[in-house]
Order: C-alpha cells, then sequence, then structure tokens
C-alpha cells in the first residue's frame, strides 16, 4: 500500500469544506492515517514550498498557507498518490474537471483548496514535514477486502 499527504489549504478550512472533502476520500476507500489541525509557521511553510523559492509565487504561497488553520492528513491506498492528484484535480481550477474536487469548489490557482503530494519521494517528505513517525497509524480498515485484489 502506497501513502501520500494531503493538506486542506485555509481556503478550505475557511469555508467550511474540510468533512466534505474528507469524506470524499473516505468514500473512494481510502484509508486515513493520520490528521492534524494546525497552523502553519514560516520555517514551515517555506520548507513546504522550498522547491518554488525564486519564484514570483513562493512569498505569496507562503503568506497564504500560513494565514489561516490548515488540516495536514496522511492516506494510504493502493495507487493513493495518482488516484488523489486525480482527485483534487488541475492545480488551477480553471483547467479542473468539473467532478474534481478543485473543479467543484475552487475558483483561483491562488485559492485552489487542496494540496497532494505528487510522487512517493515528495510523499515521504512532507509527511515528515508534518508528522512524527508515532503519529501515522497503522490499522486494519473493515471492508479492506471489498476494495482490491
Amino acid at each position: 500500500m502506497e501513502r501520500t499527504f494531503l493538506m486542506l489549504k485555509p481556503d478550505a478550512v475557511q469555508r467550511g469544506l474540510s468533512g466534505e472533502i474528507i469524506s470524499r476520500f473516505e468514500k473512494k476507500g481510502f484509508k486515513l492515517a493520520a490528521l492534524k489541525l494546525l497552523q502553519v509557521g514560516r520555517n514551515l511553510a517555506e520548507e513546504h514550498y522550498k522547491e518554488h523559492k525564486g519564484k514570483v509565487f513562493f512569498e505569496p504561497t507562503v503568506r497564504y498557507i500560513m494565514s489561516s488553520p490548515v488540516i495536514a492528513m496522511v492516506w494510504e491506498g493502493k495507487n493513493v498518490i495518482s488516484l488523489a492528484r486525480e482527485m483534487m484535480g488541475a492545480t488551477n481550477p480553471a483547467n479542473a474537471g468539473p467532478g474534481s474536487i478543485r473543479g467543484s469548489y475552487a475558483m483561483d490557482i491562488s485559492r485552489n483548496i487542496i494540496h497532494g503530494s505528487d510522487s512517493v519521494e515528495s510523499a515521504e517528505r512532507e509527511i515528515s514535514l508534518y508528522f512524527h513517525p508515532e503519529e501515522v497509524l497503522t490499522y486494519k480498515k473493515a471492508g479492506e477486502e471489498w476494495l482490491s485484489e
């Protein structure tokens, strides 16, 4: 099983969309392994977005992610990284499919509701930024045998 990091950004939390978005991942069949509500500080924000340092959108993105609480999560499942990204939709909501999370709830690239890891490597890095190893649980979820072979 694969793990990914997802974050509900300040706009999702402030607009009261958290439960509905989390429900989509549960209904898909993914297993929630960790979850926390937190206020992101500058050091964590800069570390999270470090690959964008020097780009014009770096500072506004860092300020934005610090502007209100976020919900950090670890999800587990078969092909969870690629499937979660498909569920999220394109980074720019103008290009996101109508049934995707961003297609359903976001209107602007600077307020695009959710972040998701794009690879196994970035998932591992991002999970370690937001969670201590003992905070990420391993358990048997009822009904897992009905999801895939």
